[in-house]
């Protein structure tokens, strides 16, 4: 099942969604970053924070940032629904040409973001996928994302480096027509590539966390990832493409006596 993601882009070049949850103590730091990242830029842009149920003063700090800030703006969800639908919300409300994203934890680095949009602006890709050059996790956590890594590549048949990193920019046609469901953030840049868009992969500043708890493990990942991988080789397998050679005009008049 997928939903359309249109939207009216005529006065926004650039949308940067976030989705968090219980990250009182990151949000305000983090859009300082973005804002100082940002604000030299020519481009019109505005950041759009997701809140995903978070149970803390999330929702609050993120009113008086976006009543403050114009370039902010935010959601709340009623209750927790995940990274997916998230992300999914966010790009159904932003407005830009060109989507950017990241956590909102604060280990992703928003300076790395204009380099990712100029690479989509000059005409290198569709999809400027980032990964972690180095990685500011622990040993056991990067080996898990290594092997999660290396199955989805190998189940898929699309080779992406980085899944599991979220800074990344591409234009809207590459979340045009994304599947909804639970996991879809991890397949984001396989989707694309099986539409047919241009990838390439940039390596990208990652930071450790200094504030809040991160809310997922290996365990809680493992198996439902399998089963995610087995779905998207399905459906690799199923998609189909088509090319109009030619089409009558749609110009022609009918005159009836």
């Amino acid at each position: 099942m997928s939903g359309s993601i249109e939207k009216d882009t005529r006065h926004m070049d650039v949308s940067i969604v976030i989705p968090l949850k219980d990250e009182e103590e990151n949000l305000i730091p983090l859009s300082r970053e973005i804002n100082e990242v940002f604000g030299p830029c020519s481009w019109d842009w505005e950041c759009v924070w997701v809140d995903d149920g978070s149970t803390d003063s999330t929702q609050d700090e993120l009113r008086s940032l976006c009543e403050a800030d114009c370039h902010h703006r935010f959601i709340s969800f009623l209750e927790n629904a995940g990274q997916s639908a998230a992300l999914f919300a966010g790009f159904k409300e932003s407005r830009g040409k060109i989507i950017a994203t990241m956590d909102g934890d604060g280990q992703n680095d928003p300076s790395d973001l204009p380099g990712l949009i100029e690479a989509i602006l000059c005409g290198e890709c569709d999809m400027a996928n980032g990964y972690r050059a180095n990685r500011k996790d622990s040993g056991w956590r990067k080996l898990c994302s290594r092997i999660g890594n290396g199955f989805r590549n190998y189940i898929t048949g699309i080779r992406i480096r980085d899944v599991g990193c979220s800074t990344r920019a591409f234009r809207r046609e590459c979340v045009g027509s994304l599947p909804k469901f639970r996991g879809m953030h991890r397949f984001i840049p396989t989707i694309a590539a099986m539409e047919g868009f241009e990838l390439k992969e940039y390596p990208v500043n990652h930071r450790s966390r200094k504030r809040g708890l991160s809310k997922y493990t290996a365990a809680n990942r493992a198996l439902v990832g399998i089963l995610d991988c087995l779905g998207i080789r399905w459906l690799n397998k199923r998609i189909f493409r088509y090319t109009i050679s030619d089409r009558s005009s749609l110009n022609k008049r009918c005159d009836h006596d």
